[in-house]
């Protein structure tokens, strides 16, 4: 059992590890009919042969409800060409798969899928290729989903292709804006880095760690100073280590613009929830976290000291590579900015920056974990420690719910009709909102004692501090419950998915402090600006993007910045979904801007030329009004 509770702390760092194969996977495509001319509706015989390095399988076409990403097989140039009927291929392997516990069908060493394709009009058959949707997975681990586009001359990561070219096709952008251009001064770089390591900080993805951080040193401190110093260096070291070589790692596998997809990637988002909800039923007292006794005899073999038997340092050292991973879905729009100029050929400042990054991010953590000895020199400090525990254990499964909306919404977006905006299929707004309020109610009942965990002493007396924090907690719910009802909360938005005017709970929202928005179509904002000689606000955003939602939530609504905006034609463009239009939005914004951060403003005239950019989260009204009034000067 503890064996399979250790695993789950393991689980995204599998996703690291997979990154080291790059693409074991080559593709090629053959037919008879290359080099000819074919008539209209006339089909031609393809093949698109696979080449799968060990260890790794590539799944078929069929996959059972809750499997791995099928491969997908669809004509490149669906205007030009379409595939005629089925696509056959030899019988795959079935088999029992550990990664989704289900039984899956896949391929070995290679695989071939044999189909028609044909032309909607006169063609040549050396025009027709092909996009490959597929995963890979190896007996413990399995890579992102992958699209590729096959040629019969090669084939090529389909982002790759987006980022040769800039979005809308019959515009002509300037040349590449540089709003965050590269530092041309090493001291200049540094501070660069000093402060996004500090406003990292400030996200909300890190702060639910927190709880943790506390419990764990609050455990293992002992009251020696100088083994707390020790383990803090250790927790310390770990988050240093994880960003930077997890960060560069990101960087030369899949370019600056990787680290967003990590982020967003639903698998690494569903292992996060896990561990979430891993440490909120350790925090409950369901199990403690420990190293198998098999391993913790041969690591005390090469780790015993005067100041302990090393286990504990450790499990230090996974807390520091748990947290570091956690908290990327916040931090990595600043991490891809940093690691533009890897992509471009460049890693030693980029290296570099990660260091100075982590260790400006790492150092509050290491004062925060030298404070819980303290703890220990309090008097009598009774069961009250526990309750408290548990209640961080409530909060830990709130923080999941973060994680789960985010995969509802990249998945979600790729059923959205039309580009329009998604709002999630299951995780809503709402639904979160709900399970929120349910746990501050548990918490309310658990404090006053209606009910208690295994490690909980009963409650003889209600105290009033105990009714003050049942109080407060109430108190949040009612809140919380406004919010489910239409109002905006404030800083807590930026953990709820987005909202929408149109729910049937939005009774106390105002529906004149919507904005109307384009969602995922450039061109046709920049059509309608032509048309209605004005320019265009573009809101780079993504699905699971916390600063993003903050500013959606308390930025735009302002009187003073909706009156402004109300000037522009607004379109969001998002970059974190799964789809051709987000890889292209993604590069277009790279490409054009030389960064990947989210959110990113930028404002186009009526000719898709770029002429204004604010970078990233302000929380100053006055700032974000005077950036949108000098772009319409401009």
């Amino acid at each position: 059992m503890k064996r399979r509770l250790l695993c789950s702390i393991f689980i995204i760092l599998a996703f690291a590890a997979a990154g080291l194969a790059q693409n074991p996977v080559s593709w090629s495509l053959e037919s008879d009919a290359k080099g000819k001319t074919v008539d209209s509706g006339k089909p031609f015989k393809v093949r698109l042969k696979a080449k799968i390095e060990e260890p790794w399988h590539l799944y078929a076409i069929e996959q059972p409800a809750g499997g791995p990403v099928p491969t997908t097989i669809t004509a490149s140039d669906k205007d030009v060409f379409a595939i005629d009927g089925k696509i056959a291929s030899p019988a795959p392997v079935k088999k029992f798969d550990e990664n989704f516990k289900i039984e899956t069908k896949f391929f070995l060493k290679e695989a071939l899928f044999e189909f028609s394709a044909k032309p909607f009009a006169t063609a040549n058959v050396d025009d027709f290729a092909v996009n490959v949707k597929y995963q890979v997975c190896n007996e413990t681990t399995c890579l992102p989903p992958k699209t590729m586009k096959v040629t019969f001359t090669g084939f090529e990561d389909t982002r790759k292709i987006a980022a040769a070219s800039q979005i809308p096709d019959d515009t002509k952008p300037a040349p590449v804006l540089n709003t965050q251009a590269a530092p041309t001064d090493l001291w200049s770089f540094i501070w660069l880095a000093i402060t996004f390591g500090a406003i990292s900080l400030l996200t909300p993805c890190v702060f639910p760690m927190i709880p943790i951080t506390v419990s764990y040193f609050m455990k293992h401190s002992d009251g020696d100073h100088r083994k707390t110093i020790k383990l803090a260096t250790v927790y310390s070291a770990g988050i240093i280590a994880t960003f930077s070589l997890l960060g560069m790692l990101l960087a030369v596998v899949f370019g600056a613009a990787g680290i967003n997809l990590f982020a967003a990637n639903p698998w690494v988002n569903i292992g996060i929830a896990a561990i979430f909800l891993f440490f909120a039923f350790n925090l409950f007292g369901f199990y403690e976290i420990s190293i198998p006794s098999s391993l913790l005899t041969k690591l005390d073999s090469l780790t015993r000291s005067e100041e302990g038997k090393g286990s504990a340092y450790i499990g230090a050292l996974l807390m520091g590579l748990t947290f570091t991973l956690t908290s990327f879905t916040c931090t990595s729009p600043f991490i891809g900015t940093i690691l533009v100029s890897t992509s471009q050929g460049d890693w030693k400042m980029p290296l570099l920056g990660m260091i100075v990054f982590s260790t400006v991010f790492a150092t509050p953590f290491f004062i925060l974990a030298t404070v819980p000895r303290l703890l220990h020199s309090l008097p009598r400090s009774g069961g009250w420690l526990n309750s408290v525990k548990v209640v961080m254990g409530f909060l830990e499964i709130a923080a999941a719910m973060k994680f789960l909306s985010n995969v509802d919404l990249v998945w979600g977006a790729g059923m959205t009709a039309g580009g329009a905006l998604n709002y999630g299929k299951i995780f809503t707004r709402e639904v979160v909102l709900i399970v929120w309020i349910l746990l501050g109610i548990g918490i309310c009942l658990y404090i006053l004692g209606l009910f208690k965990f295994r490690h909980d002493a009963p409650v003889k007396k209600i105290k009033p501090l105990r009714m003050v924090f049942a109080a407060a907690f109430l108190g949040l719910c009612v809140y919380l419950t406004t919010g489910l009802l239409g109002r905006k909360l404030g800083e807590l938005e930026s953990f709820l998915p987005p909202k929408n005017a149109q729910s049937a709970f939005n009774i106390l929202g105002n529906q004149n402090e919507e904005l109307k928005w384009i969602t995922n179509d450039f061109d046709g904002a920049i059509k309608q600006a032509r048309d209605a000689n004005k320019r265009v606000f573009v809101d780079f955003t993504g699905y699971t993007c916390t600063n993003c939602r903050w500013m959606e939530a308390n930025m735009f609504p302002l009187p003073e910045v909706k009156a402004e905006m109300d000037k522009y034609v607004l379109v969001s463009l998002y970059t974190d979904g799964e789809g051709e239009i987000y890889d292209k939005q993604q590069a277009f914004q790279e490409k054009t801007f030389q960064t990947v951060a989210l959110p990113f403003y930028a404002v186009f005239d009526g000719s898709g030329k770029p002429i204004a950019t604010l970078p990233g989260l302000t929380r100053n009204p006055s700032e974000f009004v005077d950036f949108l009034q000098k772009a319409q000067k401009n």
